[in-house]
């Protein structure tokens, strides 16, 4: 019953989406280069990615997730997933932009949210009691993390050294 009630508000979700479409500002150049995201999921992916990889300290030391790419990598990753996947991963993006800000009582969508309130509504689908908003959550923070360690700029945060056989000996 409840996996039918979390596919039935993804659902409706991606329902709302199709009519809440516009106003969403992407420069050409990056639109032109994408590959599976339309504008307006790739608002939703950069501003929850900001959310989720957000540096602890503001100091200019460590580079956020734009600097590195993050919805860049996310939507060429999407490309390479199966249908149903792609179709998930979508469908969880027109909810958190959606819907789920909804659920804290905020009447604006995500993108368009300040990041504190962005921070409560990902962590109320992190927090979520259904499973399966909790797995969307799971599986967008890993695709974000993802996108964000892979740049050998954001290796010192967890102290990682870089690929073993590149370095000298």
């Amino acid at each position: 019953m409840l996996g039918t009630m979390g596919g039935a508000l993804l659902a409706a979700a991606t329902t709302v989406a199709v009519v809440r479409t516009r106003g969403y500002d992407v420069p050409k150049t990056v639109a032109d280069k994408l590959r599976v995201l339309s504008p307006w999921q790739y608002v939703v992916l950069a501003a929850a990615a900001r959310r989720i990889a957000a540096p602890d300290v503001d100091d200019g030391s460590v580079p956020s997730a734009d600097e590195v790419g993050v919805a860049e990598f996310v939507d060429g990753y999407l490309a390479e997933l199966p249908d149903a996947m792609r179709r998930d991963f979508l469908r969880l993006l027109a909810f958190v932009e959606h819907l789920a800000p909804l659920g804290q009582k905020l009447g604006s969508r995500f993108s368009r949210l300040l990041p504190a309130d962005q921070d409560r509504v990902l962590a109320s689908l992190e927090a979520s009691s259904e499973g399966l908003l909790r797995g969307g959550f799971d599986g967008l923070k890993s695709a974000v993390f993802m996108g964000y360690y892979r740049d050998p700029r954001t290796w010192k945060i967890v102290g990682y050294a870089g690929p073993f056989v590149s370095r000298g000996s």
